[in-house]
């Protein structure tokens, strides 16, 4: 996959020159000294293990801050998975990002505590709560997470494999936990 080529609205409509939009599935480009903060849409960093394995390091969104410098992994890579809309932050407004920038880090760590729960049907569940927590609307059925995960994407995430993701997720839906009125979103009935 290569970086695609940058759309930018027509200067009328983009006055900042600082902003770019991509499409589902673009990469944002990186470079060493400069972070993009979220104004709109979701993205997923990642990387590749030596077996040339696919790790998922996390999923941002409105108000993230994403970057080359907030990793020392190489490949690392951060796609988008919806429209996105992102502005470049220069070096000498970092400091202005500081939350932003201590968010990341603390979602950061939330997701590596849940990959590394035990139970695999607990750490389904509490990534599930943690894309909730992230991603989520409120509704009268419960929270809805409208992000396109697959379930190899998820399995992927969570370190199992896509069937016992598709398993598990037959299960809470039977349970009542979740639901699943269309195929890429879920209803969390229990984080409410």
């Amino acid at each position: 996959m290569t970086i695609s080529t940058l759309a930018v609205l027509p200067s009328s409509q983009n006055s900042d020159q600082k902003s770019r939009d991509f499409y589902r599935r673009d990469l944002i480009p990186l470079m060493p000294e400069a972070l993009w903060k979220i104004e709109s849409g979701i993205v997923r960093t990642m990387t590749w293990n030596q077996e040339g394995n696919q790790i998922s390091l996390g999923y941002w969104g409105v108000g993230d801050v994403i970057g080359q410098p907030l990793s020392r992994l190489d490949p690392f890579q951060v796609e988008c998975l919806t429209p996105v809309r992102v502005s470049l932050i220069p070096p000498q407004d970092w400091s202005q990002e500081l939350d932003s920038i201590l968010s990341h880090i603390q979602q950061a760590q939330e997701l590596h505590s849940i990959v590394q729960t035990q139970s695999t049907d607990l750490r389904l569940l509490n990534f599930l709560n943690w894309l909730a927590k992230k991603f989520g609307n409120v509704t009268e059925l419960g929270l809805l997470i409208d992000v396109r995960l697959t379930h190899l994407e998820i399995a992927d995430v969570i370190g199992i494999t896509r069937v016992s993701v598709t398993r598990m997720m037959q299960k809470l839906e039977r349970k009542g936990i979740i639901l699943r009125p269309r195929r890429h979103c879920i209803i969390l009935k229990s984080a409410q």
